[in-house]
């Protein structure tokens, strides 16, 4: 006789956070859906559609935890935060309350900076503002040859990147991106960075970053947020070398005014703004002269 099955079936159970997450105006329901189940299973995502094919089901203390995930990530909550990573690039980044959660479009600054740093046999490499260790992490793990140096000045955002970046070699020191690595002055290749830049009254409308992201890694000073922005591009050119590079990201509505100011500080040349993975002006970077 065939025993009856308990538990919740895990079809049953995505496809019910997929509403809830769906009514509550959640980006992608039902990949956050996946996501939160898999952290739960402590499986792959791979492994969840197997499951889910095969009629699987979550045991009663896990369908519970389930829920109360999905009811958390239905007030807006970061998927981030609740699952206590990130994924950039090749990366699994350690996040949590206080610390900026890494975006998409900044793999591409990483990408520009990975491709100056091709054919040095030893480049030096900065990030200023590391928050997570995002960019940072990625330039040491997809350039291992190099020496990467990384700065992040928030008491709650520096205890994630030395964790996620201790591994990797990264030499990190807290402190402020405006004079940091004195000793570093015109010795360094590449210089990345990913400086808080939103303008004073541009609130974002995402509850996740508007309510959740630390403002001190969002707003860069100023009624235009070019405050910031400004100091990463003096120190940059205070790190780099001649022909050294640096690549900084921006909001959309900056590119015009950031290209200005590369041009106005009289240390670029070749000054280059650059479209995300959406075809958004998104980063500036320029040549030392």
């Amino acid at each position: 006789m065939t025993q009856p099955r308990t538990g919740t079936p895990l079809a049953q159970a995505l496809h019910t956070a997929q509403l809830t997450l769906a009514a509550a105006g959640v980006p992608s329901p039902r990949v956050d859906a996946e996501l939160l189940a898999v952290h739960v299973l402590g499986i792959s995502r791979g492994e969840l559609a197997t499951s889910v094919m095969l009629d699987a089901t979550f045991a009663d203390t896990q369908a519970a935890r389930f829920a109360e995930l999905v009811a958390k990530r239905a007030t807006r909550l970061p998927l981030q935060h609740l699952t206590g990573v990130a994924h950039f690039r090749y990366l699994e980044l350690a996040v949590g309350p206080g610390v900026f959660v890494p975006r998409p479009e900044t793999e591409t600054v990483v990408q520009h900076a990975i491709d100056a740093a091709a054919g040095i046999e030893h480049p030096v490499m900065v990030d200023l503002g590391t928050g997570s260790g995002a960019i940072a992490g990625s330039l040491a793990h997809e350039v291992p040859h190099a020496k990467v140096y990384a700065v992040e000045l928030s008491d709650q955002a520096y205890p994630y990147a030395k964790r996620n970046l201790e591994p990797l070699g990264v030499e990190l020191v807290k402190g402020d991106l405006r004079d940091a690595f004195g000793q570093l002055d015109s010795r360094c290749d590449v210089v990345a960075s990913n400086p808080p830049y939103i303008p004073a009254n541009a609130v974002p409308r995402e509850p996740e970053a508007r309510d959740h992201d630390p403002h001190m890694a969002l707003y860069g000073g100023g009624a235009d947020g070019m405050v910031l922005p400004n100091a990463a591009q003096s120190t940059a050119a205070r790190l780099l070398r001649p022909g050294g590079y640096f690549i900084m990201e921006h909001a959309e509505v900056q590119a015009e005014a950031i290209a200005a100011m590369f041009a106005a500080s009289g240390a670029w040349d070749q000054v280059c703004t650059h479209q995300d993975l959406n075809g958004r002006n998104r980063a500036t970077s320029g040549i030392r002269r």
